[in-house]
């Protein structure tokens, strides 16, 4: 395994961050580790590269344990924090020079590739980058030494759509060529689209971990049909609807993906006075309410 944890717990004094994570990464993987904010994503990255102590447990890299190696374990990782931190009064081109040198060197061509991909001028300086465009060079800088691991807080914060799409390319590309990438985010469909298999976090936990294919068949979807007039929630209580409120004229569910839902649905609603219909993808708390909450638990995640 490329990373390992065993009983991880960090408690910042009675504020919990992880407790008894068992998280194991296998080599060549595309990792995403799925949560909404607060649940200890950016926790469990400081942990494993050791920028914190544990207050319980271990972790390792590469098979070693990162305390006490974490230099020569960090020479082969690349990081890309989530709150992002750069020299202000350099180019981008400076500062990539410089980060490349503490690393003894890199190959310049793959930085300049990166660069063009990602659509960032490497003259302007870093002050003068809008945020997208300081977050293109932090992901330069974490990919540029080619590292065996690359381990990425929110990659795609501040990037627009078509360099989000660049980004995910670099991805499909690294993993081909061997390297084990890492991916916290609270983005479902970006986990979807790059990852192999994924971990989700809740409350500092690990509830979770499953092949990508596997978390697409629970996805769900939010749907909200408005009426002429009031209809009872009872006329949706069929295998595949669940949580269903109503509210005024308005009836909401959480739909699960199960073959002839919506079928049925439509067929139903048409038995009354359709005024409007709205259907979204679920957010994550749907996600996790919906499969992960432990019973009797009826707080949000």
């Amino acid at each position: 395994m490329i990373i390992e944890t065993e009983g991880l717990t960090k408690y910042y004094g009675r504020i919990r961050g992880v407790e008894a994570l068992d998280l194991a990464v296998r080599e060549g993987e595309v990792f995403g580790y799925l949560g909404p904010n607060g649940a200890g994503k950016t926790t469990t990255i400081r942990l494993l590269l050791d920028l914190i102590r544990p207050t319980r447990g271990k972790a390792r890299l590469f098979g070693q344990e990162v305390r006490g190696h974490a230099a020569e374990l960090k020479a082969r990782v690349g990081n890309l924090p989530g709150e992002l931190s750069l020299w202000d009064n350099l180019t981008g081109r400076e500062l990539l020079t410089f980060t490349s040198s503490l690393r003894g060197g890199v190959d310049w061509s793959w930085i300049e590739e990166l660069a063009g991909r990602l659509e960032l001028d490497l003259s302007r300086r870093v002050h003068n980058l809008s945020h997208g465009n300081k977050q293109k060079v932090g992901l330069v800088q974490a990919l540029a030494h080619k590292p065996a691991l690359v381990i990425l807080d929110e990659p795609t914060l501040g990037l627009d759509p078509l360099i989000q799409q660049q980004f995910y390319s670099l991805v499909d590309q690294m993993k081909s060529e061997g390297h084990t990438i890492f991916i916290s985010s609270h983005i479902l469909p970006e986990i979807e689209r790059v990852c192999d298999r994924v971990g989700i976090i809740r409350e500092g936990q690990l509830v979770a971990v499953e092949q990508v294919t596997e978390l697409k068949r629970k996805r769900l979807r939010q749907m909200e049909i408005t009426f002429g007039v009031p209809v009872p929630v009872s006329e949706f209580d069929f295998p595949g609807v669940r949580d269903a409120v109503q509210s005024d004229r308005a009836v909401r569910f959480l739909v699960e993906e199960v073959p002839g839902v919506f079928d049925t649905i439509i067929k139903r609603a048409a038995q009354f006075q359709v005024v409007d219909v709205k259907v979204a993808q679920a957010t994550l708390e749907d996600v996790f309410l919906a499969y992960y909450r432990k019973e009797g638990d009826n707080a949000a995640a």
